[in-house]
């Protein structure tokens, strides 16, 4: 097994599958060794993850105070919800086979005030995570700037990993998008593209006979397709209908089960066509009735369970029985 380490400033990083070609792609994991991908490309059974959204460091004050595009000058709050979401999933038996944040991990956007201590504190705040699970990184319209710019994807890359990239874990095929080159590329079509040409590789060869079969697809970005139906109007949390068709016909085309995203701060999402849009509300800041939480992901040859929990709830009692009884089938 192979060991790979970072300067004790940063975390150490492990390498998971297949990247674009500008950073290889990174899970956040401390002291973890380097596992055979391939070894990950067979069903073994039923296992679960956690997937999270929205730390945003400093929205919440921002928020209160009404200065969002301005504010942001505290984050103690996020960084100890963070703390929180950490000691739940750490309790956890069995294990969850990873945790993905959705996105916006910090408030401040590129090349701002605050960016750099929000990003220190995050990472910090996660480095108490249990060794035994990575940490998958998704970028959110926060990390890049709602315009983003091959200096700002570049600055997301050196501090984060890949804006996007696929693993495979359990038998279980993971896309990670860059939602914000679908949103908004005025400034860096060759990036846009760039993505456009690797996911449509990894959907062929993901239903290809000649590669193989992975027992679910899942998706994992930012901004959600759709908030409740995928016919619904364009909106800043979701993706325009236009683009949202388009990736409806080719995740569906190609078998993905499920597309898990963040951005609302409120839970929401539906089921169409076979294809599950989950919308998770956030650590951070909340914008609706929701509680500051994470979801917890049974998968299972037949099906993909989730179920948003709070951290209370996750902290006090561990995820649902119902949940858990899944894992033993």
């Amino acid at each position: 097994m192979q060991h790979i380490k970072l300067p004790d400033t940063a975390l150490v990083l492990l390498y998971c599958g297949l990247g674009n070609n500008q950073h290889p792609p990174l899970l956040l994991s401390p002291f973890l060794p380097l596992a055979v991908p391939d070894a990950e490309h067979e069903w073994t059974g039923p296992f679960f993850f956690i997937q999270a959204a929205d730390p945003q460091l400093g929205l919440m004050k921002a928020w209160r105070d009404g200065d969002c595009d301005g504010g942001g000058e505290e984050w103690a709050e996020e960084v100890e919800l963070t703390k929180q979401a950490v000691e739940a999933v750490n309790q956890l038996q069995p294990r969850p086979r990873f945790m993905v944040l959705c996105g916006d991990l910090v408030h401040a956007m590129p090349d701002t005030p605050f960016r750099e201590g929000q990003e220190r504190d995050l990472k910090a705040a996660l480095k108490g995570t249990d060794p035994a699970i990575p940490l998958v990184f998704v970028s959110g319209n926060h990390d890049l700037g709602n315009t983003p710019t091959p200096r700002t994807v570049e600055q997301y890359c050196s501090a984060w990993g890949n804006d996007y990239f696929s693993f495979w874990v359990g038998g279980v095929l993971c896309l990670v998008l860059n939602s914000q080159l679908f949103y908004d590329a005025s400034a860096c079509p060759q990036l846009k593209e760039a993505q456009e040409t690797w996911l449509e590789e990894q959907l062929s060869r993901a239903s290809s006979s000649r590669e193989p079969k992975p027992k679910h697809i899942l998706v994992f970005q930012h901004i959600p397709l759709y908030l409740k139906t995928p016919d619904e109007e364009d909106d800043y949390f979701n993706l325009q209908k236009t683009v949202r068709q388009n990736l409806l016909d080719r995740f569906k085309k190609a078998g993905v089960k499920a597309v898990f995203s963040g951005h609302y701060h409120r839970n929401a999402g539906g089921c169409h066509g076979g294809l599950d849009m989950v919308v998770s509300s956030a650590i951070g800041c909340q914008l609706g009735e929701d509680t500051h939480g994470v979801r917890v992901v049974v998968v299972t040859a037949d099906d993909v369970i989730h179920r948003y929990h709070s951290l209370e709830q996750l902290r006090a009692g561990g995820m649902d029985e119902d949940l858990r009884k899944l894992l033993q089938a």
